[in-house]
C-alpha cells in the first residue's frame, strides 16, 4: 500500500526473494570466505553460526553459487532425520546408486565410499552442506565423522559444511563429540550488522526498490532500529516494513522516532526490550506484517574501492556478483602467517615509513606524535579497515604464534603485506581466520590538536574543523578563534551521518582521518594501494 506514496517500484522489505534486494555485510563477506577456503584446504568440517535471522542461509547460497566447477556439492536442508535417513538423503542429494535389494547404514556407506573413490579418481571434489544442523542428533553427527575417514594422504575425500545456530556450538563441545570437533578447520560466527551497516543495508534496499530524494529513513533513526532490532537482518525487515506502513497511514515523508516506536510494538509486541505498544494502526493491507528475510541468491553487494564514504554508503551502488575463488589456487592460506614481525614496535616503524617518517628508537607512537602522527588502536573486522582506508599493523595468531603484519592494501580476494623489504599477498579467507580484530594505524595531526573536540572547545583545531566542515557544506567558513557552537555541531552531525560514523557531534580521530581524506591531506590509502598494485 505504501509502494505508490513512495514512488517505490516494488516493497524494499518484503519477503519476495529477489536478488537485487540481497546485502552483505562485511561480516557476510568474511562467514563466506572461510566457506570458500574450507573446501580448498582439504579438510574436513566446517562450521558457521549465527542468531536466527543474521543470514547465515544467505552467506549459504552465496558460497553454493561460488563452487569451483570441480567440486559437486550436496544440500541437506532439515536434518531431523536418522542415520540411515540421513545416508539415504546423501545419495539422493549426490545421486548414488545404492545396489536393488539393499538397504540400511552398511549399504548406504558403501555407496558413499565407492562414489567418493570413483568421484577423487576423476580429479572431483564433494562437498555436503547441512543446514539447520542444530537439529542433528549425536549419532548422526558421529557417522558424520566417520564418512569423513576416506581420505587420501592429501585431503579428506568429502568434505561437511555445518550450518546453524549458536547451540551448535554448544552441542560440538560435548565429551561424545570431542573428536568431530577436532576435525573442525575453520569456524566463524556470523554476528549482526553494526549501526553503520544497519543504515547502509536501509539505504541500499530503498535504492534498489527505485526511491529518489530525502531519506525516508533519516540517520537520526538509524540508531533506534539498531537499537530495537539488534542488527539482525529479519528483524530489520519486519520493523522497516512494519514502520513505512506507520509512515504512509500517518501522511508523513519519513520514518520519526515515534513511528519506529509504535511499529516495534506492534511487530515485537510481547517482547522484554521492546516499548510498549502504543495505539495500533489500522491493518490497510493484508499480510503486510508478513516476515520479511535476505533474498537467497547468487549475488552480493561489493563494498567500491572508493573513499570509506562511497563504501560505507549503499544509496547508489549496483549489486554486483562475486567472483568466483579459486579454493585451490590460494598458497598463500596455506602458508600460515605472513612474514611479519615478533615485535608490534617494528611493525609500526615499518608502518611510520609508509606515512614517510622514520622513527627513533624508543615507543613507537610517542615518537611518532612528534612526528604529527598519532597512533589510533581499534579492534574490528576487515569491514572495519576498509572504511578507514588506511595501512595498518594487524595482530594475527596461528595457534600460540603470534605475529604483527604491516597490511598494505586490500581487494575483494586478497590482502597485501609488507616485511623486510618483500611484499606478500595473502588470502582473505585465511586472513579472517587468523586476525584478532586488534589493529593499529596513523593518523596526520599538527600537534595543537586535541584528540577530540565538543561543543564550547575553541582554538586551531576547532577553526580547521569549522572550515572544513564549511567547504564541504559549500557554505562560508566561520571567522578564527570562535568557540565550537551550535551551527558547526549541526554540520559535523550531519557530516558524520553521511560518512556512516559515530553522529554524536564530538571529533574524534575517525572524524578528523574522513575530513584528511576528503580534504586531500598526502596520506597512504588501504584500498587505492590494491587497485594499482602496490
Amino acid at each position: 500500500m505504501y509502494n505508490q506514496y513512495f514512488s517505490l517500484k516494488g516493497a524494499p522489505f518484503s519477503i519476495a526473494p529477489d536478488p537485487r534486494y540481497l546485502f552483505m555485510s562485511e561480516r557476510h563477506r568474511e562467514a563466506l570466505a572461510h566457506l570458500l577456503y574450507g573446501i580448498g584446504s582439504g579438510g574436513g568440517f566446517v562450521l558457521l553460526t549465527g542468531e536466527i535471522g543474521a543470514g547465515k542461509t544467505t552467506v549459504c547460497r552465496c558460497f553454493i553459487e561460488q563452487v569451483p566447477e570441480n567440486c559437486r556439492l550436496a544440500y541437506i536442508f532439515n536434518p531431523k532425520l536418522t542415520v540411515a535417513e540421513l545416508l539415504q538423503s546423501v545419495c539422493e542429494e549426490f545421486r548414488i546408486a545404492v545396489p536393488a535389494g539393499q538397504g540400511g547404514v552398511k549399504a548406504y556407506v558403501d555407496a558413499i565410499n565407492d562414489y567418493l573413490l570413483a568421484s577423487h579418481a576423476q580429479g572431483r571434489n564433494n562437498v555436503l552442506v547441512i543446514d539447520e544442523a542444530q537439529n542433528l542428533s549425536a549419532e548422526v553427527l558421529e557417522q558424520l565423522r566417520l564418512l569423513t575417514n576416506l581420505e587420501t594422504s592429501e585431503r579428506k575425500l568429502l568434505q561437511i559444511i555445518l550450518i546453524g545456530q549458536p547451540e551448535l556450538r554448544t552441542m560440538l563441545a560435548r565429551p561424545e563429540l570431542e573428536q568431530l570437533a577436532q576435525r573442525v578447520i575453520a569456524r566463524y560466527h556470523l554476528g549482526p550488522l553494526s549501526e553503520a551497516e544497519t543504515g547502509a543495508y536501509i539505504a541500499h534496499r530503498m535504492a534498489v526498490a527505485g526511491f529518489q530524494g530525502a531519506p525516508v529513513f533519516p540517520p537520526a533513526v538509524v540508531p533506534v532500529v539498531h537499537r530495537i532490532t539488534h542488527g539482525v537482518p529479519r528483524r530489520i525487515n519486519l520493523l522497516c516494513d512494519r514502520a513505512l506502513l506507520g509512515a504512509y497511514v500517518e501522511n508523513s515523508r519519513e520514518v520519526t522516532k515515534k513511528i519506529l516506536r509504535t511499529a516495534a510494538g506492534e511487530v515485537f509486541a510481547g517482547e522484554a526490550a521492546a516499548p510498549a505498544p502504543s495505539p495500533r494502526w489500522p491493518l490497510v493491507a493484508g499480510g503486510v506484517l508478513a516476515g520479511a528475510v535476505l533474498s537467497a541468491a547468487a549475488a552480493w553487494q561489493v563494498l567500491p574501492h572508493g573513499a570509506p564514504a562511497q563504501a560505507a554508503s549503499a544509496t547508489a551502488a549496483p549489486v554486483h556478483k562475486i567472483k568466483p575463488v579459486q579454493a585451490a589456487a590460494a598458497p598463500a592460506a596455506s602458508a600460515g602467517l605472513p612474514a611479519g614481525h615478533a615485535d608490534e614496535a617494528a611493525a609500526l616503524r615499518v608502518l611510520a615509513g609508509l606515512w614517510g617518517e622514520t622513527l627513533p628508537a624508543g615507543e613507537p607512537c610517542q615518537a611518532a606524535l612528534r612526528r604529527n602522527l598519532r597512533c589510533h588502536q581499534g579492534k574490528g573486522g576487515l569491514f572495519e579497515l576498509r572504511q578507514l582506508d588506511r595501512p595498518a599493523v594487524l595482530t594475527l595468531r596461528d595457534g600460540a604464534r603470534t605475529r604483527y603484519a604491516v597490511l598494505t592494501g586490500m581487494d575483494e580476494e586478497s590482502a597485501s603485506f609488507e616485511a623486510g623489504g618483500k611484499r606478500e599477498r595473502m588470502d582473505l579467507a585465511a586472513l579472517a581466520l587468523r586476525f584478532t580484530g586488534e589493529f593499529t594505524t596513523f593518523w596526520k595531526v599538527p600537534r595543537s590538536f586535541r584528540d577530540q573536540v565538543a561543543t564550547g572547545d575553541e582554538g586551531p583545531d576547532v577553526d580547521w574543523l569549522a572550515a572544513q566542515l564549511a567547504r564541504l557544506d559549500g557554505t562560508a567558513p566561520p571567522p578564527a578563534r570562535q568557540a565550537f557552537g551550535t551551527h558547526t555541531q549541526e554540520l559535523l552531525r550531519a557530516f558524520q551521518a553521511k560518512q556512516n560514523l559515530k553522529a554524536d557531534g564530538v571529533a574524534g580521530p575517525r572524524t578528523f582521518m574522513r575530513l584528511n581524506q576528503l580534504g586531500g591531506v598526502s596520506e597512504p590509502r588501504l584500498l587505492a594501494a590494491a587497485r594499482t598494485g602496490q
